[in-house]
């Protein structure tokens, strides 16, 4: 089988390196793939793909288990409170803030997720004087009753669904049925890991089907991440790297991590603290 880059089905002939950036594109955007699979695909040996796979599980992440080959799981499985995250790297998450705050635009409707990124976000908007007839959809109740100090220049629409007190958030079943129903110019999405391979991922399922939705229900989807998140892959998958525009990362994080985010091809903003 073979293709061209823009077909997503990757040339049997091409170099290593490229074949193997293939191969963790695969990995990531499937979760599991098998080593016959592989094979199949990039038109090589099955002692090769495994020879790549190597390579790969020692500089990039991917996870080998039996038959083939996943993203790495890592970063800590406790999910820390929403008050608890307020105090992690809040500098570097207002930076963050103000750089994608500059993004929204009188007129707008967006989607802003929860998290305590996105409350700096919504902070940052909430300062925003320039902005009228914004409408914001949130999941997050701290989120909306920050918004509300700009009403009513910003109109606030609030989820219904079932609450999540260690976020405040709402969430399925219920949720899920807004986002069916809306169209949003841009969202605003937070995560738990951003990994080259494993893409934009979140430690409660719940919370990462519902962010799925969001990216699904708006024409511009962005990510808000703190350093720390850089390289970490968690349980539940909200989207590839491809599923976004931009990803808008602390300057924390780590400099192998940026720098395999970048070699995926995503744009990748790291924002610094000083210069936001």
């Amino acid at each position: 089988m073979s293709g061209s880059p823009d077909s997503g089905v990757p040339d049997s002939g091409a170099p290593a390196t490229i074949r193997r950036r293939r191969m963790l594109s695969l990995i990531g955007e499937r979760g599991f793939v098998r080593v016959g699979e592989l094979s199949e695909t990039f038109g090589v040996s099955d002692v090769t793909v495994r020879s790549d796979l190597d390579v790969l599980e020692g500089t990039q992440g991917i996870r080998r288990v039996h038959g083939g080959a996943m993203p790495r799981v890592t970063g800590p499985l406790h999910e820390l409170s929403f008050e608890e995250a307020l105090e992690s790297l809040a500098e570097e998450k207002r930076a963050i803030a103000r750089r994608a705050a500059a993004l929204v635009e009188p007129g707008m409707s967006v989607i802003v997720d929860v998290g305590s990124t996105c409350m700096a976000l919504a902070r940052e908007l909430v300062r925003r004087e320039d902005l009228y007839d914004v409408t914001v959809i949130t999941n997050g109740l701290t989120i909306a009753l920050e918004l509300e100090n700009a009403v009513p220049r910003l109109q606030v629409i609030v989820t219904g669904g079932t609450l999540r007190p260690l976020q405040h958030s709402l969430v399925a079943p219920l949720a899920t049925v807004m986002f069916e129903h809306v169209h949003a110019d841009l969202a605003f999405i937070g995560c738990n890991g951003v990994d080259a391979v494993g893409g934009v991922t979140n430690i409660n399922l719940p919370e990462a089907e519902l962010k799925r939705d969001m990216v699904r229900a708006s024409a511009r989807a962005v990510v808000l991440a703190d350093g720390s998140k850089a390289g970490a892959v968690h349980l539940g998958r909200i989207g590839t790297l491809s599923d976004f525009e931009s990803v808008y990362l602390g300057a924390s994080a780590d400099a192998a991590s940026l720098s395999a985010l970048r070699g995926t091809g995503a744009t990748v903003l790291a924002v610094e603290a000083d210069s936001a």
